[in-house]
């Protein structure tokens, strides 16, 4: 065998109790779990890693990703592979860089630069998701590293904004029955691709002009090939409920497995109401729909702040947005429906500015406005928030990432008790202060809300983080400590287990994950990073 881990506990997957045994990996994958005070001799192997006193569990799937551009940008990656990750699902919130053209790929850009960059330090020299993802499998062909791949595995889902955008355009109507069958095309394609569903972003331009009958079509092409949809759907906020329960319908109607993307419920009107929440998701689940979540463990949220306006404000994409902030009457009603109305950007709910803290710019000149809130800014120049946000938004051509503390703990604790629950990090690299769940989602469910809160067991914790994820993905040897499985693996020390990021210093490694293995390689070794990129593509299908 190529390694023996002796003595470790084993946190297998399945939300049953954990035991202790010496688990033997050869050829990338599980070949011996010998449990402890079990018959016949315990496996030798090349290298014998002493596991006492640590947790063996199967490497942690982030079902909520943003790392479309990192993964290509940087081959260290520890935001994700310090965590334990050794998978992220990638393609979220209906915006991303394949399938394009020419075209919708610059406006794409220009559009989530807040989420990824903007992009012009790389060549983006890919239209398909199938060259998407063979652009993954060799990110870093030639360059010295241990594999010529990415830091940890990614599956993609398709982004139906973008789809649209480049069918349809950035306008608010409905597509023609012919833009109609060329979206459903173009979603086929990329499924047979290796995609393993499709996302929404709802809230989002151009994904929000789409009506229940295009999403339906769409999802039920998705179906087909055995995909899942998962919408970032219409409001957080005031309509949440009814949000939600429209995509139930809606997947129900297309024979369509639904994934909830970051399902919380925020905001003052939605304090206390997660309960009608999952008593919606059980009426469903009981009555045969196949419907899973993700969250985060905490309750500020995080996302650009051009999203925060109208969408008709939105209409035509990024160049029109900023031609409609410069001129002073458009920019006016832009305002009024903010903060007088509630614009379905900000979920229906008129705008608090001193929730609205600003995590990131791409111009360094703007850079004294991050870690402040748009009404701490506004106070410091001597005039409205609005004032401000509307100068930054143009300054920054629309840039600026915020971190929305709008969330409820309690809301956020029964949700993630729920039987379908899984973990996704929603996790934003950029910027000078990104929200601290990019770097810690995963420590901080193990220690904070495992073992210092006992929100859930540990077992049941590390169930909702590996195998539940893995299935919805239909990734039958991933998930789970198990003889024939994959080894991607991570060793923990239970007792101290933690993030180390915060919203002060958001960057912090986390502490108390020594080890982590892909494919059986060490990815992190003594936590410390290794050069290893044993990180590929997960295709649907393969």
């Amino acid at each position: 065998m190529d390694l023996v881990i002796r003595d470790v506990r084993v946190v297998d997957g399945t939300g049953g109790a954990s035991y202790r045994a010496d688990v033997g990996i050869a050829g990338g994958r599980i070949v011996e779990i010998r449990k402890d005070g079990g018959s016949g001799p315990r496996p030798a192997g090349a290298r014998v890693l002493d596991g006492a006193g640590l947790a063996l569990a199967p490497g942690f799937i982030d079902m909520h990703a943003h790392s479309d551009l990192a993964l290509l940008r940087d081959p260290d990656h520890s935001a994700k592979a310090a965590q334990g990750v050794t998978l992220e699902v990638i393609g979220q919130d209906g915006l991303s860089y394949a399938p394009v053209d020419d075209a919708t790929l610059a406006q794409v850009r220009q559009a989530i630069a807040g989420w990824n960059g903007d992009g012009s330090d790389l060549d983006l020299d890919w239209r398909t998701v199938g060259e998407y993802l063979d652009r993954l499998d060799r990110a870093f062909e030639g360059r010295g590293f241990d594999g010529d791949g990415i830091a940890v595995n990614a599956a993609y889902l398709i982004p139906q904004g973008t789809v649209r955008a480049q069918v349809v355009g950035w306008d608010d109507r409905p597509a023609t029955e012919a833009e109609r069958a060329a979206m459903e095309r173009l979603v086929a394609e990329s499924m047979e691709q290796g995609a393993v569903g499709m996302s929404s972003g709802l809230t989002y331009t151009p994904g929000m002009y789409a009506d229940d009958a295009e999403l339906t079509a769409l999802c039920r092409v998705v179906a087909r090939y055995g995909g899942y949809y998962c919408p970032h759907h219409r409001s957080y906020g005031a309509g949440a409920l009814r949000a939600y329960e429209e995509m139930v319908t809606l997947t129900r109607r297309a024979g369509c497995a639904l994934h909830l993307a970051h399902a919380t419920m925020n905001f003052g009107v939605n304090k206390g109401k997660a309960p009608e929440l999952l008593a919606l998701l059980d009426r469903a689940l009981d009555a045969g729909a196949d419907i899973s979540l993700d969250t985060y463990p905490y309750t500020p949220g995080c996302t650009t702040l051009v999203a925060m306006l109208p969408s008709w404000a939105s209409e035509g994409g990024p160049g029109a947005i900023l031609e409609r902030l410069r001129d002073d009457a458009s920019a006016e009603r832009i305002r009024y429906v903010l903060e007088e109305v509630g614009a379905d950007g900000c979920h229906g709910v008129p705008i608090e500015w001193d929730t609205i803290e600003i995590s990131g710019v791409t111009d360094p000149a703007l850079a004294h406005h991050v870690g402040r809130t748009v009404a701490e800014s506004a106070e410091l120049a001597g005039e409205s928030p609005w004032t401000t946000a509307r100068g930054l938004l143009i300054a920054d051509r629309l840039g600026p990432t915020i971190l929305q503390h709008v969330g409820h703990e309690e809301n956020v604790r029964a949700i993630m008790r729920h039987r379908v629950h899984t973990g996704g990090s929603d996790g934003i690299l950029q910027g000078a202060k990104p929200h601290p769940r990019a770097y810690g989602t995963f420590p901080h469910y193990l220690g904070r809300y495992a073992r210092d809160l006992g929100v859930l067991s540990l077992e049941e914790c590390v169930a909702h983080l590996t195998a539940r994820p893995a299935a919805r993905l239909g990734l039958r040897d991933r998930g789970l400590v198990e003889e024939g499985h994959r080894a991607d693996l991570v060793l923990f020390d239970p007792d101290t287990v933690a993030a180390g990021s915060t919203f002060e210093a958001p960057r912090t490694p986390p502490v108390g994950i020594p080890y982590v293995l892909i494919d059986g390689r060490f990815v992190i070794e003594d936590g410390r990073r290794t050069d290893v990129l044993a990180g590929r593509s997960v295709r649907h299908g393969r």
